[in-house]
């Protein structure tokens, strides 16, 4: 099979680089002081504002005690004062470790706190209270601090730090087990800014975007912070819970010109009463990750609203998108051909390139991969092989070299011999029009495996024996007989991550757990 790579944009660093600073200062040396950086609710931010703001939480980190290398845990919503601290804390050379703010209980966050060893932690009003109990629980008692409590300041120096120097972390989802932490280093920012924001989506200072992932996530802190700073363009923050409502309210107010979303939340807004009558002039481009955009949704989008969705595929470990379809080059299902700077392959299970259009292991090469997981030595041997990154999903390519996802490497089912994508099976039933979300997995029954469907019905649908027997007569039409559910569950929800993603593996573990 032949390798897929696109002509590498070229980014010229200084071997002492601080990305942290860079992505204000190369702003202010375009004249962009007055220029808003930052539209949201407690009002409108300046790159100069930003700038004094940025120097005021890295002089509150120093105060706090926080040395170079040392790490900042922040967990709270999007806000001006969440962008300060962690471009700040970087400036100092500090970690910032950003964390899902949306965690219940306190407890949540006590595996951070001591895999981190966070001198401070970052908070604001929703997250104080389980973040204040969790800091005391810690073996080594960090510090905590308001993100809104911090005040502009003059001028702080920038650390001398180099390109290849770790500049933050991301904690990775994952789909079992405690979420690791992923180490960036100074220059991986820079190099997702020339290859997906400027090659795939063209990003200029005259953008404003709008993305409904928070910025502690690797897709959404790329969309909404380092893309459009890199630029001198615009962000709208939003804090707080995103729903179809308030997406499309701010739409309609701030009128931003590139839309980030999760394939959920672009079906939810779809299904949501009164959607087709908004008004979403603005957006020139549309961006979906986090999870395979259903070709039925990207369709229902198009007839909707006249606009494409660039569906691609990226990760916390590559830092954001390294495959994508592009403006005018889209194959709805499909997660289109590697931006311009990666370079793709697929294996099969012994280590071998496989045909095109035979389904194997993805393995991704390209500039902005993590250095390492931290204190994850064996986990970091099994994923990072040289240049290359396992990714854990498993893809084809066809022949005109678009990608097509076939699930996670742990979610694909095999049933008498046959590997079965739960992408495809998802897909096929969404296009039946009682059905408004699903998700599949394989079970055991007797010894054999089973495919069984998770399915969330549309209002009006009426659920039952009959239903179950059109929608397996359904997806049979579609695909091959052997992959259409044997079994299928109407249910009201179904677990994901704050991103939408599904959780397939927590569908796994009730099917096992014994009633």
């Amino acid at each position: 099979m032949r390798r897929h790579r696109a002509k590498i944009p070229s980014v010229d660093l200084p071997e002492r680089y601080n990305v942290g600073a860079d992505l204000i200062e190369r702003n202010l040396r375009a004249g962009r002081d007055a220029k808003v950086a930052i539209h949201s609710a407690t009002g409108d931010v300046t790159y100069g504002d930003l700038f004094r703001l940025v120097c005021g939480a890295a002089r509150a980190l120093m105060d706090l005690g926080v040395r170079r290398e040392e790490r900042v845990l922040i967990a709270g919503f999007d806000t001006p004062g969440w962008v300060a601290v962690f471009l700040g804390a970087i400036r100092i050379g500090a970690i910032p470790v950003p964390v899902n703010p949306l965690l219940q209980r306190s407890e949540d966050y006590d595996h951070y706190l001591d895999d981190s060893l966070a001198r401070v932690v970052v908070v604001d009003a929703t997250s104080e209270e389980r973040l204040k109990a969790a800091a005391d629980r810690a073996r080594h008692k960090p510090r905590v601090l308001r993100s809104d409590h911090v005040e502009p300041a003059d001028e702080v120096p920038a650390a001398q730090t180099r390109k290849d120097d770790m500049a933050f972390w991301l904690y990775s989802s994952g789909s079992t087990g405690k979420p690791k932490a992923v180490v960036h280093l100074q220059h991986d920012i820079p190099f997702t800014c020339v290859t997906y924001a400027e090659q795939v989506l063209g990003i200029t200072e005259r953008d404003t975007t709008f993305s409904t992932t928070g910025l502690f996530h690797a897709y959404g802190f790329g969309n909404n912070l380092t893309f459009p700073y890199w630029v001198g363009a615009s962000t709208v923050l939003h804090s707080g819970r995103h729903t179809p409502a308030t997406v499309l309210d701010t739409i309609e107010k701030q009128r931003p010109t590139l839309f980030f979303s999760a394939p959920t939340l672009y079906n939810a807004i779809l299904n949501f009463e009164g959607s087709k009558g908004r008004d979403l002039s603005s957006i020139r481009h549309c961006v979906a990750a986090a999870e395979a955009l259903p070709a039925e949704v990207w369709r229902r989008w198009q007839e909707t609203f006249g606009l494409a969705i660039l569906d691609g595929v990226g990760s916390t470990e590559m830092l954001h998108i390294y495959c994508s379809n592009r403006p005018h080059d889209v194959r709805p299902g499909s997660s289109g051909k590697p931006v311009p700077g990666y370079e793709l392959k697929i294996l099969d299970d012994g280590g071998n390139p496989v045909a095109d259009g035979e389904a194997g292991d993805l393995y991704v090469k390209g500039d902005s991969a993590l250095a390492l997981y931290w204190a994850q030595h064996e986990k970091s041997k099994r994923s990072i092989l040289g240049e290359w990154f396992f990714t854990g999903d498993r893809y084809r390519v066809d022949k005109e070299g678009y990608y097509w996802y076939e699930g996670r490497s742990d979610d694909m089912i095999k049933v008498s011999g046959l590997w079965v994508s739960p992408i495809e099976i998802e897909s096929a039933l969404l296009e039946h029009p009682a059905v408004a979300e699903s998700a599949v997995v394989g079970i055991a029954i007797e010894g054999f495996t089973k495919i069984k469907a998770f399915v969330i019905p549309r209002p009006d649908a009426a659920t039952g024996d009959a239903l179950v027997v059109e929608l397996q007569e359904h997806v049979k039409t579609r695909l091959q007989r052997f992959q259409y559910p044997h079994i299928i569950e109407f249910v009201p929800e179904l677990p994901k991550t704050v991103t939408g993603k599904i959780q397939r593996y927590k569908l796994r573990e009730k099917e096992a757990t014994p009633a």
